[in-house]
């Protein structure tokens, strides 16, 4: 009981307080609650729990759809094509270049499906920080998107054949997986044309005077529905979490306070649950060990390198700075990066001291890519006339 208490103590002060850290040390929250649940799991004042690993498991969920809030089908459908075929470029250069290092480097096969991952769970927290105004952001967000598509089927294919091997039963997952991505299509096709008929179906599922905040219940439905959906056919769960919310983009994207409501849940809540639960999983012990550092290092320098190596097919689009903040706004695929390696280290396929690895290297891909970023925009802006003095 009495470490049950100093547990909740501990999380609730974590959570008021990483706020204000970042702020003095500069540097992205996220990191500052790594970090820090890290420390106190050392100091003792964090433990594992079952209602702690449900709640984080449920923000890393919740997380994912976030990512899916961001996602704009219009703009995506509405872009040319030939911004359409530089991302694709960008998605596919980025696995190829994956591929040469691993075998360059000679990683393992969890290693090199790190390597492209691409996740705009973080990327939503920049757009909170910059605004969605911002070109190289709103490039980021799109081209992530296709490549979180391509990231999720990855780590959906991983995680089936961490749990069935490679044969008949992983084929038939996949299959699963089709119909269902088609099954998903045909809805959307369905509704869009239901809501073109019948517009005011919207207005009765979220009502303009709303008392008892019916869109946000929507939507937790949604998002446990569709969870629901792929607990039902032995899927990733983070697929259906990313589809909800890219569904509640979809449909109602006019609804700009139901993005705030939901947004504020996850990241003054579940969100940071999460990334402490993350901290608490490494052991700073790890830090000693021999390989660890380099290793977490090399991984992300070769992270960074690729992104920034495949966004050369960007750089027409809106600018080479652009391209290359973008390149690193996509360089900071902390979730599925901790998932891939959870999956790997569960599984038997990668080491413990290989899951230390992965771990460090998402958080140094962090705070390396957020330093950058802030630097570049700052350049950006003094080229077009604003003075920071």
């Amino acid at each position: 009981m009495a470490d049950n208490v100093t547990l909740i103590l501990s999380l609730s002060l974590l959570l008021w307080v990483s706020p204000y850290i970042g702020r003095m040390l500069r540097t992205p929250t996220p990191p500052v609650e790594i970090v820090a649940g890290s420390l106190l799991a050392a100091a003792g004042l964090l433990h594992e729990s079952v209602y702690f690993d449900l709640i984080a498991q449920t923000g890393f969920l919740y997380l994912m759809f976030l990512a899916g809030l961001e996602v704009d089908l219009k703009e995506i459908l509405g872009q040319s094509r030939n911004f359409i075929r530089k991302a694709l470029l960008f998605v596919l250069t980025l696995g190829g270049l994956a591929l040469v290092a691993g075998w360059l480097l000679g990683l393992g096969p969890i290693e090199i499906v790190s390597l492209p991952l691409i996740s705009i769970g973080l990327v939503a927290s920049l757009s909170k920080l910059y605004g969605k105004q911002e070109a190289w952001l709103r490039l980021a967000i799109t081209v992530g998107v296709l490549g979180e598509m391509a990231s999720i089927a990855a780590l959906t294919i991983l995680d089936a054949a961490s749990t069935v091997g490679f044969g008949w039963e992983l084929a038939i997952k996949l299959g699963l997986l089709g119909l269902f991505l088609l099954g998903i299509y045909l809805a959307y096709r369905a509704l869009l044309i239901l809501f073109w008929w019948y517009p005011e179906i919207r207005r009765i599922l979220i009502p303009r005077a709303d008392t008892s905040e019916q869109d946000v219940r929507l939507a937790i439905a949604l998002f446990f529905i569709l969870i629901s959906v792929m607990l039902a056919l032995h899927l990733e769960l983070a697929l259906g979490a990313f589809i909800a919310g890219v569904a509640i983009s979809a449909f109602f994207h006019h609804e700009v306070r139901l993005e705030e409501k939901l947004s504020s849940l996850g990241f003054g809540f579940l969100v940071p649950i999460f990334f402490i639960h993350v901290g608490t999983s490494f052991d700073l012990q790890a830090l000693l060990f021999p390989g660890v550092f380099t290793g977490a290092l090399a991984i992300a320098g070769v992270m960074i390198l690729i992104r920034l190596l495949a966004a050369w097919h960007l750089r027409t689009l809106y600018g080479k700075r652009e391209a290359v903040m973008s390149a690193f706004a996509l360089s900071m695929p902390l979730t599925l990066l901790i998932a891939v390696a959870t999956i790997g280290y569960d599984s038997g396929m990668i080491a413990l001291i290989a899951y230390y690895k992965l771990i460090l290297a998402s958080l140094l891909e962090v705070i390396v890519s957020m330093g950058m970023i802030k630097v570049l925009r700052r350049g950006l802006l003094e080229k077009r006339g604003f003075s920071f003095r």
